[in-house]
């Protein structure tokens, strides 16, 4: 009887806590619609980061990515009036940009295609086995030595990340570093549970094969990666 008490004081206090985030949202949504400059400063403090974050992991010239990032907030600026809560404000905003992430990489394979990067540098998997894209994206917190031995793992993991082809990329980005529920990332993506799933699997799967190639393998096994994403959407 005690446990099925708790467990309606935790529902009851989720769905408690819900409401007033919506509640919040809502007020929120209402303040930038109405043109409220303290509103947007707010959003674009607890947006900055993220949204920059994402775009530098998506695009094909992480140069581009601060630039992307301001005209994520023009658009947001420019659309938030015909916003009416169709989905939650920060999937509006993460579809916001994962759009500006798609166009800048649709100029990129028409104008930059032939371009080599000097980025790419030999990825070495130490002891065979797989590691969580999110443990090796993060601050560490240790000592210097070994945030300097992170921060290499940190830079060849980005390295062969960029390599992953779409749409496993931007999926591994959203669920693994981001850190979004699938049905979040099903939202921002506008694909089924399901679709996720699928190229979260294959996603990780490529990263790992790339982890465990030498860099003149890597573009050969993504391309592989590829090949079997659109045999299988045939």
């Amino acid at each position: 009887m005690e446990g099925t008490d708790l467990q309606a004081d935790i529902t009851l206090g989720n769905l408690a806590s819900a409401l007033t985030l919506h509640t919040e949202e809502a007020a929120l949504i209402a303040e930038l619609q109405a043109g409220s400059e303290e509103a947007f400063s707010w959003l674009i403090t607890r947006y900055h980061q993220p949204i920059y974050s994402l775009l530098v992991r998506t695009v094909r010239d992480p140069a581009d990515a601060a630039d992307l990032t301001q005209d994520v907030f023009v658009k947001i600026f420019r659309g938030i009036g015909s916003f009416h809560g169709e989905s939650a404000l920060r999937t509006w905003i993460y579809r916001i940009a994962l759009h500006e992430g798609l166009n800048q990489r649709r100029w990129w394979s028409r104008h930059k295609q032939q371009e080599v990067t000097i980025e790419m540098e030999t990825i070495d998997c130490e002891d065979g086995e797989p590691t969580r894209l999110k443990e090796m994206l993060v601050d560490p917190g240790e000592s210097p030595y070994e945030m300097a031995s992170h921060s290499q793992v940190k830079e060849r993991v980005e390295a062969a990340l960029r390599q992953v082809p779409e749409p496993f990329r931007t999926t591994l980005i959203l669920r693994d570093i981001e850190g979004f529920v699938y049905e979040e990332v099903a939202a921002m993506l506008g694909v089924n549970l399901g679709t996720v799933k699928s190229r979260l699997v294959r996603g990780r799967a490529c990263l790992r094969q790339l982890m465990l190639v030498d860099n003149s393998q890597r573009t050969t096994a993504a391309s592989v990666a590829l090949t079997l994403y659109e045999e299988e959407a045939r």
